[in-house]
């Protein structure tokens, strides 16, 4: 079965149960978008089609955990209905992205995580870090180019032409920064 196929047959599915959990029609998008991404990357290794159902919802629990984490929100474990059957834990890209930042020097993290992560202007960045404009902007790229180095590093991405990361996640045990 095709990502397409399975996105025609329980995305409203997967939509209903998001929205569930969140209560935000544009938040349950983007998670239900989150969620389709790993699908896209994780379908070929799933042995048994009759088990997709529930292994597309046990990527969507994660796929929750993972935003009510990242967004500090409390949630109550027993709201996700995890059944033991359930608990492979997915490997992402996040997983990997976490790593590579925790590697990355502080020098580099800090600016980065102002500007790319809160939004802040890179003068805002400057300003806060009591560091010359030039001196930013250079940490930042710096901080890019080690992150892009470190997924190719770590799981294998490539370089595509126009500049971008591109290649699919691979298994836990064979990646670098997590395995």
């Amino acid at each position: 079965m095709t990502t397409n196929e399975v996105w025609k047959t329980y995305s409203e599915d997967l939509r209903r149960f998001i929205l569930s959990k969140v209560k935000d029609a544009v938040i349950t998008e983007d998670i239900l978008q989150d969620t389709f991404i790993k699908v896209h990357t994780k379908l070929h290794t799933l042995k048994d089609e009759s088990k997709l159902k529930p292994w597309l919802f046990s990527v969507a629990r994660y796929t929750l955990l993972d935003y009510f984490k990242a967004t500090k929100h409390t949630l109550q474990v027993a709201d996700l209905e995890i059944e033991a059957e359930s608990s492979i834990k997915e490997h992402t890209e996040q997983d990997c992205l976490r790593g590579i930042l925790k590697n990355l020097p502080k020098k580099y993290r800090d600016p980065l995580f102002l500007s790319d992560i809160k939004g802040l202007k890179q003068q805002e960045v400057a300003d806060q870090l009591k560091l010359p404009l030039a001196t930013v902007k250079s940490q930042i790229q710096r901080a890019r180019k080690q992150i892009a180095q470190g997924f190719m590093d770590c799981c294998g991405f490539v370089m595509n032409d126009e500049g971008h990361l591109v290649g699919e996640i691979q298994d836990k045990a064979d990646c670098k920064v997590c395995g």
